[in-house]
């Protein structure tokens, strides 16, 4: 791989680790504990500092801010990270900031993400693959994201809650509670109102597990007993891996209540 470009008017701190092929645009300032893979493009005036580490081929957009510290009234300085896996794509504006000590002083980004303009990760927060946030959502600190989840515009999620694998939120929508995976959440208080059947159909997923997931969810929407009551029944009768990966999800140890179907 060639090497690295980096504009002379870049600031890049003693210390600060490069990989080959990277292009560092104009004004990016990338500080001493910073570790960035190989063939990343910095454009103009992106901001990395903190102890982060940055793996390899993500492009990251002008005015961009990664690995500050956490906006968090507990934190006293303490050494925390901020890990991004590949390929991401990460937009003007976009904030992601580094862990606490009380989160496991870890915030992590998987693969093959798309961060809008505007966009905050809060500390501790955990996202998986493939993940959409679009323009001005935000994640919470403590924040799970499984994989394939997508954030609408304008969106908000409360500190500690999951979304499960294949979720759906929609724009300008408040989430508060766990959400299922493959669920279909909307409206400005974040209402469950169906599944990401559009997703699924999209990445191929059988007509029977489809069926199986409709099933699931009527049993869950409309069921006798608790929520979890009726997620313990559906584990019990399912074969569907989709439908057993609700049902993991829901009777995982979690500090949030489950949105339910409204």
């Amino acid at each position: 791989m060639t090497e690295s470009r980096i504009h002379p008017s870049a600031v890049i701190e003693d210390g600060a680790e490069i990989g080959p092929g990277c292009e560092i645009g104009p004004f990016c300032h990338i500080g001493p504990d910073v570790r960035i893979g190989p063939g990343n493009v910095f454009k103009s005036h992106v901001v990395v500092t903190g102890e982060t580490e940055i793996g390899a081929e993500n492009a990251i957009y002008s005015f961009a801010v990664i690995g500050e510290i956490p906006q968090d009234k507990k934190f006293k300085g303490e050494k925390t990270r901020l890990v991004i896996g590949d390929r991401n794509r990460i937009r003007e504006h976009v904030t992601m900031n580094a862990g606490t000590d009380g989160g496991g002083g870890v915030t992590s980004v998987g693969n093959d993400g798309l961060f809008m303009a505007g966009c905050h990760v809060a500390h501790d927060v955990r996202i998986g693959n493939n993940v959409i946030l679009v323009n001005n959502s935000a994640l919470a600190g403590h924040c799970v994201i499984e994989d394939d989840v997508i954030v609408g515009g304008l969106s908000g999620v409360h500190q500690f809650v999951r979304i499960g694998r294949g979720a759906i939120i929609g724009a300008v929508t408040m989430v508060t509670n766990d959400v299922i995976p493959y669920g279909l959440v909307q409206a400005p208080r974040g209402v469950l109102d169906g599944l990401n059947l559009v997703g699924l159909k999209r990445r191929g997923v059988a007509r029977s597990d489809i069926t199986a997931l409709r099933a699931a969810f009527q049993m869950l929407a409309q069921g006798e007993g608790a929520f979890q009551d009726r997620a313990r029944r559906l584990g019990e009768d399912t074969e569907s891996p989709y439908v057993r990966e609700i049902v993991d999800f829901v009777l995982a140890d979690t500090d949030r209540h489950f949105l339910t179907p409204g």
